[in-house]
């Protein structure tokens, strides 16, 4: 069972993703939270996701991360990122991001994809975000290339002499830039869009 906390400033926001998320039999939502503030209070280690806005009065979404470090996983939700907070919630752990109009099944997705130790960002997330109409940086495309191989974050790293976290960062911004929800899909894309040379976001 994934054990979720829901943190977001509005009432019902939290309520309305805790109904949704306890449909599914292998996810809980055992605490919901109005604030950063709330969310330290508790015992994090009971906890395995945190669903957390990024945009929040008080101790936002990013000061959030920081306190809390690397664990518990967290899944940022937001309705709109902007690519400079979207690049540093990946530097400080964030495990991918959806938006708040992503449907249940998305969402649910996207919780077990982080819980599972690897980057996310949901289908509407990455249409929407304006990091996927740069080109990939060179570093970008040897990440991208060891997807493509099918090696996990913690191989990439070996390979490259990275720390995972910074893999971790890459991965996110090849599967914005590409546009797509997952490493999967990216592994896809991989051989075309490197044996191309295009900027990822090109037509």
């Amino acid at each position: 069972m994934i054990r979720v906390a829901v943190v977001d400033d509005h009432t019902l926001v939290r309520e309305g993703l805790g109904f949704v998320l306890n449909t599914h039999a292998d996810i809980t939502v055992v605490a919901q939270c109005a604030s950063g503030e709330e969310l330290l209070a508790l015992a994090l280690d009971e906890i395995d996701v945190i669903l957390l806005d990024l945009y929040m009065p008080g101790m936002d979404g990013l000061e959030t991360l920081r306190q809390i470090g690397p664990t518990p996983k967290t899944l940022i939700l937001t309705t709109v990122g902007k690519d400079r907070d979207i690049r540093q919630a990946l530097s400080l752990g964030a495990g991918g991001f959806v938006l708040k109009d992503s449907t249940g099944s998305e969402l649910a997705t996207a919780v077990r994809t982080v819980h599972c130790g690897m980057t996310v960002i949901s289908p509407a997330a990455a249409t929407s975000l304006s990091i996927h109409q740069q080109a990939l940086t060179p570093r970008e495309r040897d990440v991208l290339s060891m997807l493509g191989r099918g090696l996990s974050n913690r191989d990439i790293a070996d390979e490259l002499g990275l720390a995972e976290r910074t893999v971790k960062v890459h991965v996110g911004n090849v599967l914005a830039k590409l546009g797509v929800p997952s490493r999967t899909q990216a592994a896809l894309k991989a051989e075309t869009v490197l044996n191309q040379g295009t900027p990822a976001g090109a037509p």
